[in-house]
C-alpha cells in the first residue's frame, strides 16, 4: 500500500520512508471538512494511504456520515478538490434525508 503526505502547500507527494510518513501522520492535521446536522455527522478526511490498491489513480479522501439514515456512507476520491464537492453533496444527502425522511416500516 503506497504512503502519502502533504506537502507544505496542501498536496499529497508519496512517501517511501514509512518512519517519515509515521512520524508526519502521528501529528498531521488530515481533516479536510466537518460539517455537523443535528446529531448527524458528515467528515471528509485525507487518508495518507491509497485505498484503491494499485488498481487506478490512487484514492486518498474519504468522506464519511457518522448517524442518520445514511449511517456509514462512505465515498472515497482521488484529490482534495473532488473530496470537497463529495462533502458537499454528502452534506445535502443528510440535510434532504432530515426534510424528508423515509417510511419506516414498523
Amino acid at each position: 500500500m503506497d504512503h502519502y503526505i502533504l506537502d507544505s502547500q496542501g498536496n499529497p507527494v508519496k512517501e517511501l520512508d514509512l518512519i517519515r510518513w509515521a512520524q508526519w501522520y502521528e501529528t498531521a492535521d488530515r481533516r479536510v471538512a466537518k460539517d455537523s446536522i443535528g446529531n448527524v455527522e458528515v467528515s471528509t478526511v485525507f487518508l495518507a494511504l491509497d485505498h484503491n490498491f494499485w488498481r487506478g489513480l490512487p484514492l486518498l479522501y474519504e468522506t464519511m456520515i457518522f448517524g442518520g439514515e445514511n449511517d456509514q456512507f462512505v465515498e472515497r476520491y482521488c484529490n482534495k478538490i473532488a473530496a470537497l464537492a463529495g462533502h458537499d453533496r454528502a452534506v445535502a444527502l443528510v440535510r434532504d434525508s432530515i426534510q424528508n425522511p423515509s417510511l419506516e416500516e414498523e
